[in-house]
């Protein structure tokens, strides 16, 4: 709809013919379309412990010239966020220093199953997150016990990353092949072993009766599962397993494409926007996860698996909207009303009133090609780099204060944490399709 969107203290005051309305500041968004702020639900930005590669305030500079209002960083730094002291820590670190909204993940573990519950209350705490496979750092649950102490611990929605960490061991012979190249990633962390954890924590979920959140699903095996599941389970998946696919990625990019869980085979790729477009995916997350060109560069399996995202997400999936495989109003749904309904962030997701005054303005029509040097995020670079992308954000307002305009921050990092509903979330799946 054509309409204004007065603000007033931070918050949406007004939408509709606001032309006699008296204002201290206009901002002319003619031709342009005004988004509800996407939110980024998953993202590494690495402080404390790894700053070489990213730190909040770089990472939210890249969110914000990106168009992203809000982000949830995850617990994967070192010392990775399991106690109150290290989010607190986090929290602290934050304060003046990020240029967009934050909330921070705990991580859970063996030594602070029972202390979840509690940590999640904290504000400014995004909620649980559990790897059921290694990854980048220490953090792993792969013990049934474990995780069920994990799972009845809180009441909030827990995010999950599905790696069976058993068969990830037991194919880590793969790795030893003479001449092994990143070719062999998506063998190595295979498609059953995505099911595998998948199907299983399912089941664990279902018996303790705790609302889960799969990130970054990757293979055309979990949907059947999570089909099955949509009462228990809501889905995430990335720009880039929708974008990329092997083997053309790894030709191409090498362990630039290097992520876990890996890029697949085409073959997946359609059976998630299949997913997507039925209704079955409810978040589209970034999975920003950068390291330096020169830890990319080493020969594979020595190379970290991750990539930046948060930057190039707006843009990609515009791209996605202009080539007709989801509507502007379903890319709303899947950034801004979908995050914001999956962990139950409180005035944000919706332009309505009484809600943040958190804009992601952009110009559908606006061509672009994406390059290393457009990247804010310490590490330089991004996997999209040369691709010319259709729709592109212009301004990026948050809680009503101008952040970016033409690629340009203004002003200084003001981000507050995020704040999340009293109302603790069943396990009945809400309706799809909040307005944009």
């Amino acid at each position: 709809m054509r309409a204004d969107v007065g603000v007033r203290a931070g918050k949406i005051a007004a939408v509709g013919d606001l032309g006699r309305a008296l204002s201290a500041r206009e901002l002319d968004v003619r031709g342009l379309h005004v988004l509800p702020g996407v939110i980024d639900s998953q993202v590494h930005f690495r402080e404390p412990g790894l700053t070489h590669k990213e730190d909040l305030e770089s990472g939210t500079r890249s969110a914000a010239l990106g168009g992203v209002t809000a982000i949830f960083e995850m617990p994967n730094t070192n010392p990775s966020t399991t106690t109150q002291e290290a989010l607190d820590h986090k929290l602290a670190l934050a304060a003046g220093r990020t240029w967009v909204d934050h909330a921070f993940f705990v991580g859970a573990a063996s030594d602070n199953a029972e202390q979840l519950g509690e940590l999640e209350r904290t504000p400014g705490c995004a909620g649980v997150k559990v790897f059921l496979g290694s990854s980048t750092g220490s953090l792993l649950v792969d013990d049934a016990a474990v995780l069920r102490r994990v799972l009845r611990s809180g009441r909030r929605r827990v995010a999950i990353h599905a790696e069976d960490e058993a068969r990830l061991r037991e194919r880590k012979a793969l790795l030893a092949v003479p001449g092994v190249t990143v070719h062999a990633h998506p063998e190595w962390r295979d498609v059953e072993s995505a099911r595998l954890a998948t199907e299983r924590v399912l089941r664990l979920a279902r018996e303790e009766g705790r609302p889960l959140h799969i990130l970054h699903v990757s293979t055309q095996d979990e949907l059947p599962l999570l089909e099955q599941n949509r009462d228990l389970a809501t889905v995430e998946v990335t720009p880039q397993h929708l974008t990329l696919s092997a083997p053309d990625c790894y030709d191409r990019l090498g362990s630039y494409a290097q992520m876990n869980p890996p890029v697949r085979e085409e073959e997946h790729q359609q059976a998630l926007w299949n997913a997507l477009r039925e209704g079955l995916i409810d978040v589209i997350g970034s999975d920003h996860a950068p390291h330096t060109q020169a830890e990319k560069d080493r020969p594979y399996p020595e190379s970290p698996s991750g990539m930046p995202g948060v930057q190039t997400l707006v843009p990609v999936m515009l791209t996605h909207v202009n080539a007709g495989r989801l509507s502007l109003a379903r890319f709303v749904e899947l950034t801004s009303a979908g995050p914001a309904r999956v962990y139950d962030v409180a005035g944000k997701g919706r332009i309505a009133l009484g809600y943040d005054a958190d804009f992601t303005i952009v110009d559908l029509g606006r061509r672009v090609r994406i390059e290393d040097d457009w990247i804010a995020s310490r590490c330089g670079w991004t996997p999209f780099a040369g691709m010319e992308v259709q729709g592109f954000p212009l301004f990026t307002v948050v809680r009503g204060e101008l952040v970016m305009q033409d690629g340009e921050l203004l002003g200084v990092p003001s981000g507050k944490p995020v704040r999340f509903a009293t109302a603790l979330p069943s396990l009945a799946r809400p309706g799809q399709g909040s307005p944009p």
